[in-house]
């Protein structure tokens, strides 16, 4: 992960319309030099539109954008220190491998030799050794990811901006260069700017994210804050799997907040873990499928666990899924389990007992 804390890109109240459309709504975030920054967020949210703000490609309506200190305004998409690489790769069928990748030298005052030799390291920095040669329109998916990658890298920018660049690759290959981009920004140090609305995605590649609905940033913290302690029950319903159970907020007491939760019972929780959440009332509390666990014979919980049958039963190999529909609840909750040398898998119908951390839980309204 980057250690860099210089801003790189800086928005300051950034708003965006489209006719009586209001895209961007009031954006003020920092994006750190050598980060790798995600936005994520479901399709119509502004991230899209907001990295064009950053490349040049779209006007703002107020606001200002900053790019490692230097306002923006009216500097066009050529004079900034970004490149993009785009969801269609936009790749040249006609032009070889190397064709590609110096595509953006053309106007390069160096020799020959140089844009040769520049086009070359760029291809070694991307996996490609070797493939100057070939023609473009004979890669692979993945492959022709990597020539935009390195058509990008090559002219050496301070802010390489990336549009659902993975989008059309198949998941093993998906996954296999999610792991590559990661690695290649470490090597060349720059910033990275992803947009996805693969929640995985952006959980697994980026040091941090801000999660957009409707053109504003809802949360931004690193994955870990994000997955673990959302701001919001929209931002947990996004991010991943959440169980959510009604509950009743009952007073405080010893500077923890008391509830009455449904299928669990009497339950203490840190301040930390309610989120903006004025106290007193109607809400829910919120907890990731693995932070529940399925007791078997002999295993006990020390007080903290609920009755309750398994409902639906899905197997996955490494894992099994269980909906549990927990005594004095209305609905099922999802359990994840790692299947181990001699755990069984239980049957549809099995009466089990659920045990649950109240670290564990986030409440919301």
């Amino acid at each position: 992960m980057s250690t860099s804390r210089a801003t790189m890109i800086e928005f300051d109240n950034v708003h965006k319309y489209y006719g009586d459309y209001h895209a961007l709504r009031g954006i003020s975030a920092r994006i750190n030099g050598g980060e790798f920054f995600s936005l994520l967020g479901p399709s119509g949210c502004g991230k899209t539109t907001l990295l064009r703000t950053i490349a040049g490609f779209e006007d703002i309506s107020s606001g200002a954008v900053m790019i490692d200190g230097r306002h923006m305004e009216n500097v066009p998409a050529n004079k900034r220190p970004t490149n993009m690489v785009f969801q269609s790769y936009a790749i040249f069928p006609h032009l070889s491998v190397a064709e590609n990748v110096g595509f953006g030298l053309r106007r390069d005052p160096r020799s020959r030799a140089e844009k040769a030799r520049a086009v070359e390291e760029a291809l070694e920095m991307v996996g490609l050794k070797g493939y100057g040669a070939r023609a473009a329109h004979a890669l692979s998916g993945g492959q022709r990811q990597r020539v935009a990658l390195a058509r990008a890298l090559i002219l050496k920018p301070k802010v390489l901006l990336l549009d659902e660049p993975l989008s059309a690759l198949d998941r093993k290959i998906r996954e296999q260069m999610q792991v590559e981009l990661i690695k290649l920004q470490r090597e060349v140090g720059i910033t990275f700017v992803l947009v996805t609305h693969d929640q995985e995605e952006a959980l697994v590649m980026s040091d941090r994210i801000a999660v957009m609905f409707e053109g504003e940033i809802a949360q931004l913290a690193d994955p870990e804050t994000l997955y673990r302690r959302p701001n919001s029950r929209r931002v947990a319903e996004f991010i991943g799997v959440m169980n959510f159970l009604p509950c009743q907020v009952t007073g405080e007491a010893g500077g923890h907040i008391q509830l009455e939760v449904a299928g669990l019972g009497q339950v203490e929780i840190e301040p930390a873990q309610a989120p903006g959440v004025t106290r007193g009332g109607p809400a829910s509390v919120g907890m990731r499928p693995e932070t529940l666990t399925i007791l078997y014979e002999g295993q006990q919980a020390g007080g903290r666990e609920a009755p309750g049958v398994v409902e639906e039963v899905v197997y996955y190999g490494d894992m099994t899924y269980y909906d549990v529909r927990l005594d004095g609840l209305d609905h099922s909750v999802r359990i994840s389990m790692r299947n181990v040398f001699g755990r069984p898998v239980l049957d549809i119908g099995t009466r089990t007992r659920v045990a649950w951390s109240p670290g564990a839980l986030v409440l919301f309204r």
